[in-house]
């Protein structure tokens, strides 16, 4: 939880109390652990507040895990990257399908495997979705993109603030780059060719010659009197 967040609800604990007490297990004599609220113990320690209300449950391990993540998904303050974190533990930990995943915090499975896939992102470009220089439907376009490419165009979202629509433009022109403008070159007989009928009739003439051994000529003139002159030269 960021420092900001933290003093924000530190400041509504001072202001109201605790609403909702912690839930903890025992773990030892005297000693127990926080299972679900550690943010409003946390927060409240920042107010000053030395005691809290909790509630106490005999809770085994895995429970205990299992509760406390999917109260950490369920904080309504998590961002997309958090969120994609804890629900790949959650599914890796319980063995769990994407729908049963979704049952338990209570989402749509779609709303799941889009999050979940978040966790392909590079590394750089995780930390820019957790720190908010990108959102998650900028994140998701750049999935189709892989490697090195991936981290510097998330760079360049956030640099230039794109959208999402800007930015789902710039990896499909990445991916599907224009094809450069094919260049031929014309063979040396044909530009002989040329150069004689421009000399015996005395006008531009150009040559187009396929592979496949058809063309056609352009003869170019400016006015009847000089096609009259190229027809006289051609007969």
């Amino acid at each position: 939880m960021s420092p900001e967040a933290l003093e924000e609800l530190a400041h509504s604990i001072r202001n109201q109390g605790i609403i909702q007490p912690i839930v903890v297990r025992q773990v030892a004599n005297d000693m127990y652990e926080i299972i679900a609220g550690e943010r409003r113990w946390r927060a409240s320690q920042l107010a000053g507040i030395s005691k809290i209300p909790c509630i106490v449950k005999q809770v085994p391990d895995e429970a205990a895990v299992a509760i406390a993540l999917i109260e950490n998904i369920q904080r309504e303050d998590l961002n997309a990257m958090e969120e994609a974190i804890a629900l790949q533990r959650l599914m890796q930990e319980f063995e769990l399908t994407h729908q049963q995943v979704a049952d338990v915090v209570g989402k749509s499975r779609a709303s799941v495997s889009n999050l979940l896939r978040l966790n392909g992102l590079n590394e750089p470009v995780k930390r820019l979705l957790e720190y908010g220089d990108i959102d998650m439907g900028h994140a998701r376009a750049l999935l189709a993109i892989e490697g090195e490419e991936q981290t510097n165009l998330a760079r360049l979202v956030a640099a230039k603030e794109l959208t999402v629509r800007e930015t789902e433009r710039l990896v499909n022109q990445t991916l599907n780059p224009p094809k450069p403008a094919e260049t031929t070159t014309k063979d040396q007989d044909v530009c002989r060719l040329e150069q004689q009928l421009i000399e015996r009739l005395g006008a531009k003439v150009s040559i187009a010659h396929s592979s496949k051994g058809k063309g056609k000529i352009v003869i170019n003139y400016q006015n009847l009197a000089e096609l009259d002159g190229i027809l006289s030269k051609i007969h």
